[in-house]
């Protein structure tokens, strides 16, 4: 008998994807094409879900352009707190959220974010990622990633609820990755089943929101350059 040829492990293909030259968003499609032919059950669902939320309105009513962004006090991977007002005193602020550690949509839109760090400092802007993870968690993200910039932990989602970009994921959802191992009251500490919509918030010096970028869509994040000519806008 002739043996099929191997074929590429998820790990592999997430390598592969993260190091390609492209846009963060064409890594994400090309992950999500990925992931697709591996599990189109488990795409599917995540369809009916950006799906539902959209139908809701998920995330419309988070701050706008022009709206003040309500001040944050969380802690970081070591614990020590990091407010708002302490980062947009230094310049703009690139404030993104991501879904957590397990998640691999918000790990190759963090190491896109990595890669541009230098860029972005260079012109005095910055970067923060807040996750709903228990600090060991964001730790392990942060050092995962070679992250240079600060990762927070929002616990029980509290921050998020006040921006209006928490939702529970649904019971299909729950089901499908409680059977994949994603339980997500051992990464947040909570049975809540609730996670932020990824988003990024360009934020100013003076706290006003300079852009924003809110898709149901976890599979979609904003681009990098987006990013960074809304900082020097």
């Amino acid at each position: 008998m002739t043996s099929e040829p191997n074929r590429e492990s998820s790990d592999e293909a997430f390598r592969r994807i993260r190091e390609m030259d492209a846009s963060v968003n064409e890594q994400l499609q090309a992950w999500a094409e990925a992931s697709r032919n591996r599990r189109p059950d488990f795409s599917a669902a995540i369809d009916r879900l950006v799906e539902r939320l959209r139908e809701h309105g998920a995330g419309e009513a988070a701050p706008k352009v022009g709206e003040q962004m309500p001040p944050f006090y969380l802690p970081d991977e070591d614990g020590r707190l990091v407010s708002l007002e302490q980062l947009t005193s230094k310049g703009p602020v690139a404030v993104t959220f991501h879904r957590g550690h397990w998640c691999p949509y918000c790990r190759i839109n963090i190491n896109a974010l990595a890669r541009a760090h230098e860029r972005i400092s260079a012109k005095g802007g910055q970067i923060v990622a807040i996750v709903p993870d228990m600090q060991k968690f964001a730790a392990e993200m942060k050092s995962k990633s070679s992250v240079p910039f600060s990762i927070l932990t929002d616990m029980d989602n509290g921050y998020a609820l006040s921006l209006n970009l928490a939702i529970w994921i649904g019971a299909e959802m729950q089901k499908m990755m409680a059977e994949r191992q994603n339980n997500l009251a051992d990464y947040q500490g909570n049975s809540s089943w609730m996670l932020p919509i990824p988003a990024t918030f360009v934020v100013g010096e003076d706290g006003a929101v300079k852009a924003r970028f809110i898709d149901p869509d976890f599979r979609k994040r904003m681009e990098i350059e987006d990013l960074m000519a809304a900082m020097h806008s």
